[in-house]
């Protein structure tokens, strides 16, 4: 068969993309909004693996546009370093306790007074309800802005190094690492115990050398931070309830379209709810796990304690300075507290 040689020319033409062309390469756009979101708590924590949800099913919903990136176990620095660093924008997103941002928001830490709260049923219905509704519009006074639902930190429980605590007078003069909180340190001074505040990054090297010989956490932070390897006795005080307020920096959450941020809220507080119900199913199996570590338990009557704060003046004095308004909507879920 014969061509003419303009055949052969277009054949030829047509030929050369195929032959020639560069490989098709597929470059993933980068994402519009790539933000930082820091913690202080071990990556096998249920905070971040609930978070990691969280962020993968946003970056999901909006194709890529959100990209949360988390940066777990102080890799950002302190609690107070980085809510420093979500005021002014340099991260994103920050889960402090109540405590940390006490110096911020001085009515947030209402929710830890001192045994307040008997069960996790009561702190649910007000940190849904009224209570938490309070202390969300103080953080937005800010200009933070809170995720509606709080995350579990969990009932705080006492740990020492030497001794088993079963009556208010067995704290006299104990060297005890509490968060870098005022309310922290009145609630332990008046109950005659020697607090200390320091960064969570510094307890497991004070635990270790002796600088203090007692801290107090909930059960998931002794497993997760390994504190019964320099812990002997826990005693299950419940002294107070600590939630972890999901905050994003103003700056950032303004910048966000609207719909994007209805997205970001709904996905955080969906995986803050699995958050609880992960922290629940924790607290029913840890003590069995840290006592086969070596941790030994006890729980003593919350009675004496409780006195001992209404003596002391506790409860009248943290009343006068949250105000009867944050006060009352405590002892709507709560009773009469002093």
């Amino acid at each position: 068969m014969s061509f003419s040689r303009r055949t052969l020319i277009k054949t030829a033409a047509l030929a050369v993309p195929a032959s020639f062309a560069l490989p098709h390469i597929r470059v993933e756009a980068a994402a519009k909004f790539a933000l930082k979101y820091g913690n202080n708590l071990p990556l096998s924590h249920p905070l971040n693996v609930r978070s990691a949800e969280a962020a993968d099913a946003i970056r999901k919903a909006t194709n890529g546009e959100i990209d949360i990136k988390i940066f777990p176990n102080n890799q950002l620095g302190g609690d107070t370093d980085m809510l420093n660093q979500v005021r002014s924008g340099a991260i994103d997103f920050f889960t402090p306790s109540a405590f940390v941002i006490s110096t911020l928001v001085p009515a947030a830490p209402i929710n830890a007074v001192g045994f307040a709260f008997p069960s996790y049923d009561k702190v649910w219905a007000a940190m849904d309800g009224d209570l938490g509704a309070f202390i969300g519009a103080q953080i937005e006074k800010t200009g933070l802005h809170l995720m509606r639902k709080v995350w579990d930190n969990g009932f705080r429980q006492l740990t020492t190094g030497s001794k088993q605590v079963n009556l208010p007078e067995d704290l006299a003069g104990m060297k005890i690492r509490v968060p870098v909180s005022q309310f922290s340190i009145s609630l332990f001074e008046s109950l005659g115990a020697a607090p200390t505040s320091m960064q969570f990054s510094e307890v497991y090297t004070a635990l270790q050398t002796k600088i203090v010989d007692a801290q107090e956490n909930p059960l998931p932070i002794l497993q997760t931070a390994k504190l019964y390897e320099v812990q002997k006795y826990c005693t299950l005080t419940n002294h107070m309830w600590d939630g972890f307020l999901f905050i994003a920096s103003g700056k950032t959450w303004k910048r966000l379209p609207e719909d994007m941020r209805k997205i970001v809220e709904d996905n955080l507080n969906a995986s803050g709810v699995k958050q609880r119900e992960d922290i629940a199913k924790l607290n029913d199996s840890l003590q069995a796990e840290l006592e086969a570590k070596g941790m030994v338990f006890n729980r003593p009557d919350p009675a004496p304690f409780r006195e001992v704060l209404k003596k002391k003046g506790f409860y009248a004095q943290w009343h006068e300075k949250f105000g009867d308004d944050a006060w009352s909507r405590l002892e709507k879920y709560v009773g009469k507290l002093g």
